[in-house]
C-alpha cells in the first residue's frame, strides 16, 4: 500500500540506503564490498598501493616513535623488527591469503575452527581488537597529519595550539566523505603512494649522504652505543627486548588480505579456485613488506644519527614527524612543505582505508550472527557511530601520536598473533609438520611481542577491552531484541515431505511438534493419544509429526531442508535441522500455508519448568518454551491474524 513520504522518511531512506542490497555478493556493503565479476579486478601492484596508504603511511610517525622507544638502538631494534616482518608476518599472511582467498582474513579461519557460542564470542573478541586497530588508525593518522600541519614553519604561527581542533576537523571530514558516498579510487592510491615513496626516497638519499660525508656522525653514534651498552651482544639483547615497542611497523598485513577480492588474478580464476588471485596477492604482500623493510631500516638510521634526541620528545620539532624534520632541515622549507602535504594526504587516505575496513568487517560478521541492529547493515549509520567513537578517542588521547601508539600496536599485534595461530592450526590439520613447527615458533614470537607490548603500554588492552565490552553488550542486546524474528532464509522440501503436505491439503492440515526420543511405535502412538485427549479431538483426525533437531544454536539465520519419512509403516514424520526449534516450526508453517493456500494447525504440549529459565534455554540453545515462542515468531512474521497459522497448546 502506497504511503505519502514526509521529510523524516526521506532522511531515513537516505541514511539506510543500500540496506536492501545486503546479502548480495557475500553480504557486504560499503567500500570494501567484493567487486562483482573477478575479471574486473586490478593488477596486484595497483592493489598494493591501496594497501600501501595504510602500510607505507606509518613512515610519517614510525621513525619518531622508534627513536623515542629505543633511543640510540633504534636502527638495531628496527632490524629485529624487519627480520620478524620478513621471516614471521610475511609467511603467515601468505598462508592466510592461500587459506582465505576472498578477503575474510584470519578471523574467518579461526571462526571455522570454533563452533557454537565459544566461536562467536571468540570472533567478537577479535573484532574488538580489529576495531581498535582500525579506529586508532583513523585517529592516529589524523593526529599525525595535524602535527605535520602545525609544525610546518609556514603555518606554525597560525595553527599553533589548535592541534586538537584540526584533528577533529580531519576526522569529521573523513566522515563527511563516507556519508556522501566513498568509492575506492585505486588511481588516487597509486598516485599518493608513488609520490610519497618518491619523496621519502629523496629524504633517505639526502640523509644517507649527510651521514656518509660527515664521518664523525657514525663514529659518535657508535661510541655512544658502546658507552651505554658495552658489548655488541648486550646491544643485540636490548634490541630484542625493545623491538616490541616498534610494532607499529607491522601494520598493513591484515589490510593486504582484506583487499584480496580486488586483485585481478588470471582469466581462468573462479571464486572456488582463484589460483591467480592467491599468487598475485602473495606478490603484493612480499613486495610491500620488502619496500617497507628497506624504508624502515634506512629511515631509523638517518633519523637516529641526524636528529638530536631532545627533538623526538613531546614538544620537540621531530616528535611525530621525524622525516619531515629532515626534509625541512636538509632540503629547505619549500621541499619540506611539499613533503608535509604529501604526508598529510596519505595519512588522511590511510584513515579512509581504515574506515573502509571497518565498514567491511562489521557487516561481514555481526548481522549474520543476529548481533547487530537492522540499521547496522547500512553504511551511513555505521559511519556516524565510528566517527563519534573516533572523536571520543581523539579527545581521550589529546590528539597525541605517542599516546595512541600503544593502543594501535596492541590491535595490530593481536590480529597478527591470531593469524599466526590460525595458520599453525591449518598447517597441522594439513599434516605439514615442518610448517607447523615454523608457524608455531612464529606464533610464540608474536605472542611474546604482544604480551611485552601490553605490559609496557597497557592502553591498547584498555581501549581494546572497551571495544570488546561494547561489541559484546550491543551484540547480545541485539540478539535478544531480535530473538522473535523469523530467521529462516529459505525452506526446501523433499518429494516425500511435499507428498505429505499435499495429501493433507485436501483436509485440515494438522501437525504435531514432537521432541524425538526413542522414535519407537509407542512414542508416536502415545503422543497422538495425548494430543487428542488434551484438545478433545475425534478419533478420525490424522496428523503429521514434525521433529526439529538443533544443530548450532549460536547461528542466527539458517536454511531449512525438510525431509519426509514413514516410521513403523504408519506414522508420517517431517524432520528438520535448524539453529532454533520455534523459528524452524514457524517457517515450516508459513511455507505450508503459502504452498497449499490452507491454514495449517500445530499442536504442542506445555513445557515443564520455570518460564524464564525456558526462555534462556531458547535464547542460548534454541530450545525451551517452544509453543509460545513459535506463536510469537508467527505473530511478528504475519500481522494478519486471519492468515496466521494456528498454534494449539494442551
Amino acid at each position: 500500500m502506497a504511503t505519502t513520504e514526509h521529510p523524516p522518511s526521506r532522511l531515513r531512506g537516505w541514511m539506510l540506503q543500500g540496506l536492501s542490497d545486503m546479502g548480495k555478493r557475500g553480504g557486504l556493503t560499503g567500500p570494501h564490498a567484493e567487486p562483482e565479476p573477478p575479471h574486473r579486478g586490478q593488477r596486484w601492484w595497483r592493489v598494493m598501493c591501496l594497501t600501501g596508504v595504510d602500510y607505507f603511511s606509518t613512515l610519517g610517525y614510525q621513525p619518531g616513535i622508534a627513536a623515542l622507544a629505543a633511543g640510540l638502538l633504534s636502527p638495531l631494534a628496527t632490524i629485529v623488527l624487519v627480520v620478524v616482518t620478513l621471516a614471521g608476518a610475511l609467511p603467515v599472511y601468505r598462508r592466510v591469503a592461500q587459506e582465505s582467498p576472498h578477503g575474510q582474513g584470519s578471523i574467518a579461519m579461526l571462526e571455522r575452527l570454533l563452533s557454537f557460542w565459544k566461536g562467536k564470542l571468540f570472533v567478537l573478541t577479535l573484532l574488538g581488537f580489529a576495531a581498535t586497530d582500525f579506529l586508532i588508525t583513523i585517529t592516529l593518522s589524523a593526529a599525525d597529519a595535524s602535527t605535520h600541519l602545525v609544525e610546518n614553519p609556514h603555518l606554525t604561527g597560525t595553527l599553533g595550539g589548535h592541534q586538537m581542533l584540526i584533528t577533529l576537523i580531519l576526522v569529521a571530514l573523513l566522515g563527511a566523505v563516507f556519508l556522501k558516498g566513498f568509492l575506492e579510487a585505486m588511481g588516487v592510491a597509486v598516485a599518493l603512494v608513488g609520490i610519497y615513496l618518491t619523496l621519502n626516497l629523496v629524504v633517505v638519499i639526502t640523509g644517507l649522504w649527510h651521514v656518509l660525508t660527515a664521518e664523525h656522525v657514525v663514529t659518535d653514534w657508535a661510541n655512544a652505543l658502546t658507552v651505554q651498552h658495552g658489548s655488541v651482544f648486550a646491544m643485540i639483547g636490548v634490541a630484542l627486548i625493545v623491538f616490541p615497542k616498534l610494532a607499529l611497523g607491522l601494520s598493513g598485513f591484515e589490510t593486504g588480505v582484506a583487499v584480496m577480492p580486488h586483485v585481478q588474478g588470471d582469466p581462468g580464476d573462479t571464486e572456488e579456485h582463484p589460483a591467480g588471485r592467491i599468487r598475485d596477492t602473495k606478490k603484493l604482500l612480499t613486495t610491500a613488506a620488502v619496500i617497507m623493510s628497506c624504508f624502515l631500516i634506512t629511515t631509523s638510521f638517518i633519523t637516529t644519527l641526524l636528529i638530536p634526541a631532545a627533538e623526538f620528545k613531546p614538544g620537540g620539532q621531530a616528535n611525530g614527524r621525524a622525516l619531515a624534520f629532515l626534509a625541512h632541515e636538509y632540503l629547505g622549507n619549500g621541499f619540506g612543505t611539499v613533503y608535509d602535504v604529501s604526508t598529510i594526504a596519505i595519512l588522511w587516505f590511510a584513515g579512509a582505508s581504515a574506515m573502509a575496513g571497518l565498514l567491511n568487517l562489521m557487516p561481514r560478521y555481526l548481522p549474520r550472527y543476529g548481533m547487530a541492529p537492522h540499521w547496522a547493515r547500512a553504511v551511513r549509520p555505521m559511519v556516524i557511530v565510528f566517527i563519534l567513537i573516533a572523536f571520543l578517542v581523539t579527545w581521550l588521547f589529546d590528539a597525541n601520536v605517542d599516546k595512541q601508539g600503544g593502543a594501535y600496536a596492541t590491535g595490530v599485534l593481536v590480529l597478527i598473533s591470531s593469524a599466526a595461530i590460525a595458520v599453525t592450526i591449518a598447517a597441522r590439520k594439513a599434516g605439514q609438520r615442518g610448517w607447523t613447527i615454523g608457524f608455531g615458533v612464529i606464533s610464540a614470537v608474536f605472542l611474546y611481542t604482544t604480551v611485552a607490548n601490553v605490559i609496557e603500554r597497557p592502553d591498547g588492552v584498555k581501549i581494546g577491552a572497551c571495544f570488546i565490552a561494547g561489541i559484546m553488550l550491543v551484540s547480545l542486546l541485539s540478539r535478544l531484541a531480535r530473538s522473535f524474528e523469523l530467521r529462516v532464509t529459505s525452506v526446501a522440501m523433499d518429494p516425500m515431505a511435499e507428498r505429505f503436505v499435499r495429501d493433507m491439503a485436501s483436509r485440515k492440515i494438522r501437525f504435531i511438534a514432537n521432541e524425538p526420543d526413542n522414535r519407537d511405535r509407542a512414542e508416536y502412538r502415545d503422543k497422538i493419544e495425548q494430543i487428542r485427549t488434551d484438545n478433545d479431538m475425534p478419533e478420525q483426525e490424522d496428523f503429521v509429526f514434525v521433529e526439529v533437531t538443533v544443530a548450532d544454536p549460536s547461528e542466527f539465520e539458517t536454511c531449512l531442508t525438510v525431509r519426509g519419512e514413514v516410521l513403523h509403516n504408519r506414522y508420517r514424520v517431517l524432520t528438520v535441522e535448524s539453529s532454533s526449534i520455534p523459528n524452524a516450526l514457524a517457517a515450516l508453517l508459513l511455507h505450508v500455508r503459502d504452498l497449499t493456500g490452507r491454514t495449517p494447525h500445530i499442536f504442542f504440549e506445555w513445557t515443564e519448568g520455570n518460564p524464564f529459565a525456558n526462555f534462556l534455554r531458547f535464547f542460548l540453545f534454541g530450545q525451551g518454551e517452544v509453543a509460545p515462542v513459535t506463536r510469537e515468531v508467527l505473530r511478528e512474521a504475519e500481522p494478519d491474524r486471519a492468515r496466521r497459522p494456528r498454534v494449539h497448546t494442551g
